[in-house]
């Protein structure tokens, strides 16, 4: 019998991958490429949604040659996206209006601040379980819209849409088809969670036309066939990468959290069929939805900076030249000499959603060496996590038992072992290491009858690597409050 394959199509911050998996979830092949990064002014990134799909229409043809594989082999294709990025484009020629605005940018900060004490926004809150900030799509298409003249109007008349990037690559590979699912829906502002559809009040709060937005699916059902890239498959899945993550780790039971460390760090705890009301700083999101199932939601600690602080420190400070010389600079060393970095280059994010927060360097003597930065530059990643886990430990009543990781950073052996050491609780990396993709694999294998059950996914997940902690508990105390320290030392740098 010829073998048959799943396909993802795994939209990220810094690069678009196709990758090809088998029935036991294994990647047969795998290709990829970066597109550029825009930064027109402080605060400001953008990527160019036209880029990516000719990034992604070259990328799928090459994965499947890589693979040996045709595409009649393929059962499904499955997305997973970079969330916040927001993209408009014309509804006619199919052409972006200007370039995406990534989920990073921080350009609508004084709007969100005026937001955010105006009349109808508690309500906004309420219905989205999120706070008004800058991390999020509705201010951006608000943005967008203020400042392209006639934009409005246009948007108002259907002949502009919106949508975050899977719901752009849906659109081109299906030669029209206007969607998102519920996961990345539930990041805009604008998604009611209980009714999982667009909130009139919240439109109506931002000015935001309904016409411009996509029809809100559920995660896990057929959303339409491909005409171009994988011409004749079906779109099994779509699911924002954080939600896709945890799916791939096949957390689908209450208490099951995980961690991806990539350009930032996004900490998932899976809450069930509960929408769980952050009272310490986190998000509370929809997890995933199987078609003609109820939603499953999650608490989601969000980090800004952990990868891209590493790509910092190589690129920008010129102290390594590849991101894994980072660990042997910091071996260099037994401690951080005193000093600690708070990465707030776009303000703070979960716990404290602190916009006007920007980076520190303190702890600074002479005695500080390059491989001290180093060590403080990984540590920061780390004590960011214990933040979330404390908050998320308060937050469900419940005390973390594991952390599943995954994502490039896992590759840093000192860097897994801190993190254990700073959680005081094991961490645990699978064998499979690309989980953004699985996930996304996995759910749109699942819509076609590729996959049977979740319990069969289940079986597919094996351990690779755990590190337990071994920090003595007074370190472990002292450590964390000097870290607290410096991060009150972000608070308040820009003033309004």
């Amino acid at each position: 019998m010829t073998e048959r394959y799943v396909v993802a199509i795994d939209q990220g911050t810094t690069s678009t991958r196709c990758i090809v998996f088998d029935r036991r979830g294994q990647l047969v092949s795998l290709a990829q490429q970066e597109h550029k990064q825009y930064y027109p002014k402080p605060g400001w990134v953008e990527h160019d949604a036209a880029e990516i799909w000719r990034n992604v229409e070259r990328l799928g043809p090459e994965a499947l040659r890589r693979a040996g594989a045709t595409i009649d082999q393929v059962a499904a294709v499955g997305i997973a996206n970079q969330r916040e990025t927001t993209v408009l484009w014309d509804r006619t020629t199919g052409q972006p209006v200007g370039h995406a605005v990534v989920w990073q940018d921080t350009r609508t900060d004084t709007m969100v601040s005026e937001l955010d004490t105006a009349p109808g926004a508690e309500g906004v809150r309420h219905r989205s379980a999120l706070p008004l900030a800058t991390y999020f799509s509705g201010p951006r298409i608000r943005w967008m819209l203020d400042h392209h003249p006639g934009l409005q109007e246009r948007a108002e008349r259907g002949e502009v849409l919106f949508g975050t990037m899977e719901t752009w690559l849906i659109w081109k590979l299906t030669g029209g088809l206007h969607v998102t699912d519920v996961t990345n829906a539930s990041r805009t502002l604008l998604l009611d969670v209980h009714t999982l559809d667009w909130s009139s009040e919240s439109l109506a709060f931002f000015g935001i036309p309904r016409a411009m937005l996509p029809e809100v699916r559920p995660s896990i059902g057929v959303f339409g066939t491909a005409t171009a890239a994988f011409p004749g498959v079906r779109i099994g899945a779509a699911l924002g990468d954080q939600q896709a993550a945890l799916f791939g780790q096949t957390c689908f039971a209450p208490g099951e959290a995980k961690c991806t460390y990539g350009t930032g760090s996004f900490l998932l705890l899976n809450t069930g069929s509960e929408l769980v009301r952050s009272t310490h700083g986190l998000l509370s999101t929809v997890a995933y939805q199987i078609k003609g199932e109820p939603a499953a939601y999650a608490l989601e600690g969000s980090i800004a900076i952990t990868g891209s602080l590493v790509q910092w420190f190589r690129d920008q400070l010129e102290l390594i030249t590849s991101a894994p010389e980072i660990e042997t600079l910091a071996r260099t060393v037994t401690d951080n000499g005193g000093c600690y970095i708070v990465p707030a280059f776009s303000g703070l994010y979960a716990p404290y959603w602190r916009s006007e927060a920007r980076g520190v360097i303190v702890g600074l003597t002479s005695y500080i060496t390059k491989g001290h930065l180093a060590r403080a530059v990984l540590e920061a990643s780390a004590w960011q996590t214990r933040e979330v886990v404390d908050a998320m430990n308060a937050d469900s009543g419940l005390a973390l038992k594991t952390l599943r990781v995954d994502g490039g950073m896992t590759a840093d052996n000192l860097l897994m072992q801190f993190i254990a050491d700073v959680l005081d609780v094991p961490v645990v990396r699978p064998l499979a290491a690309e989980t953004v993709s699985l996930g996304a694999a996995y759910g749109a294998g699942l819509a076609v009858g590729y996959w049977p059950d979740l319990e069969g996914l289940r079986q597919n997940w094996h351990r690779a690597a755990q590190w337990l902690p071994t920090m003595e508990a007074g370190k472990r105390e002292t450590e964390y409050a000097n870290w607290q320290r410096a991060v009150a030392r972000t608070f308040d740098w820009i003033q309004a």
